[in-house]
């Protein structure tokens, strides 16, 4: 394996391809130029490894080719993993037997939506590459989500180009690790040029990773902000999953979900309805587990115990984020990216007590104001829910304890509709900390099950999560 990963220029990758005769496939692009193909062709020798370079701009032509998703999407995975089988075959079925047994065949394709002229798009790509790791191999597939962050479509262009290199060079010099694979892809790139919000491994040579786990990677690595999940547990595109939504969010670490946690959903959910415009339907309640504490520091969870709270999250049909954001402001521009209607966010009192704690917005030139400014611009809500204090006594969005001099920025905020209470359905529930049920598994069953929404006890005592001992 290659350990330089950030040494190489994106023509020496393409050369060090094109010099070995052994690796050889097909490069289509559709919707961006043929930027990837280009890079080869400018480093010289390219004669030896691309078969076929094309582009399908016309629909009728890529449909005639590829087939109809069923989706009906151009840019979509399914269209992408249509491309890469496609070409894949032929490149097998043409040359398979006439080139040397020792070659290792590949297939990169791409779909892209670059920026149009006078329309603000959102401007991504589905690129992937089918791979034989080794001569005469069952293929395998590397199949990634991109979105382009240059304000014009040369640019991103030619980021992709740069990007698609990379993944065909890593699939076959950094296959055995794939965590190298992911920090490569943005070889030669400067920050905040792509976003990398989904990859996906399968075939015999990945059949032993998560992709679940795997994606957590690229929050780490500072590929994206944020991964999210379909309550079936598989990883899906924000965009796709945000698009035209109103969106309700709780924010906890679910170590384990407990009933209050399912509770503050719920009751969000129902007074989340009631805003002008939300249904059920149009909305959708996203768990938020962010991977830092108040101040910015990475907790340090680990990516078992982060997909063992998205499987039982989802085994309650809930969706799942799993993010980098610290502040709430910036987890509302976030949700901003993908729509432009109503955002809740569902907070407890201990909350309220850190979105108003001046300390959080260190480093923010306007301090708290400017954070509130950023947090309540349109169209997002705090919905705050009550809790039992240590004396023992209610305490909800009315009564809450704050700095004399933020008491008239919290009215204010109330009486201007940015924030509102929900209640509880079961004053029992306030007596559930998520800590304490976690503390008690290493022990074995016991009263914690009754914390927790059904069947998650059942869960966490068969898989033995969270660190359960019988």
């Amino acid at each position: 394996m290659d350990k330089n990963v950030s040494s190489r220029s994106t023509l020496d990758k393409a050369l060090r391809i094109n010099l070995d005769q052994n690796k050889y496939g097909t490069i289509v692009e559709i919707g961006a130029g043929q930027e990837v193909a280009r890079q080869f062709f400018r480093s010289g020798a390219a004669a030896g490894t691309i078969a076929k370079t094309m582009s399908a701009y016309d629909m009728k032509f890529s449909d005639a080719i590829y087939g109809v998703q069923e989706d009906g999407r151009y840019v979509s995975q399914n269209r992408v993993k249509a491309m890469t089988e496609k070409e894949f075959d032929l490149v097998i079925t043409r040359v398979g037997t006439s080139r040397s047994k020792t070659s290792r065949y590949f297939a990169y394709g791409a779909t892209v939506a670059a920026k149009s002229y006078n329309r603000d798009n959102e401007c991504h790509a589905w690129c992937g590459i089918r791979v034989q790791m080794y001569p005469g191999a069952v293929p395998s597939d590397i199949i990634v989500h991109v979105r382009m962050l240059d304000d014009n479509a040369d640019h991103q262009q030619s980021a992709l180009g740069i990007f698609g290199v990379n993944l065909i060079y890593a699939a076959y010099y950094y296959f055995e690790d794939p965590k190298t694979i992911i920090d490569s892809l943005t070889d030669n790139l400067q920050h905040r040029r792509i976003e990398i919000d989904s990859i996906e491994f399968n075939g015999p040579y990945f059949e032993e990773i998560d992709n679940r786990a795997i994606n957590l990677h690229l929050i780490r690595s500072w590929k994206t902000r944020a991964i999210m999940f379909k309550p079936d547990g598989s990883v899906i595109v924000p965009a796709e999953m945000l698009y035209k939504k109103n969106v309700l969010t709780i924010r906890g670490s679910f170590r384990p979900i407990t009933r209050l946690n399912a509770d503050m959903i719920e009751q969000g959910f129902k007074a989340f309805t009631k805003l002008e415009g939300v249904t059920r339907k149009n909305s959708i309640a996203l768990a938020e587990i962010s991977l830092n504490d108040s101040r910015g520091n990475d907790l340090q969870v680990s990516e078992e115990d982060l997909v063992e709270s998205v499987s039982l999250l989802s085994s309650l049909g809930y969706s799942v984020m799993i993010s980098d954001h610290t502040r709430y402001f910036s987890l509302r521009a976030y949700f901003r990216q993908f729509t432009k209607l109503q955002i809740g966010i569902v907070v407890g009192i201990v909350n309220i007590g850190e979105i108003f704690d001046e300390q959080t917005y260190r480093g923010v030139e306007g301090g708290i104001l400017e954070g509130f400014g950023k947090l309540f611009p349109d169209h997002t809500r705090l919905l705050v829910y009550p809790e039992i204090d240590q004396s023992g006594g209610y305490r909800d969005f009315n009564n809450v304890k704050l700095p004399d001099n933020l008491q008239f920025l919290y009215k204010h905020l109330i009486e201007n509709n940015f924030i509102f209470g929900i209640e509880s359905s079961d004053k029992e529930l306030f007596k559930i900390f998520s800590r304490e049920v976690l503390n008690q598994l290493p022990n074995g069953r016991g009263d914690w099950e009754k914390c927790l929404p059904e069947g998650i006890a059942e869960q966490i005592i068969k898989h033995k999560l969270f660190g359960y001992r019988d």
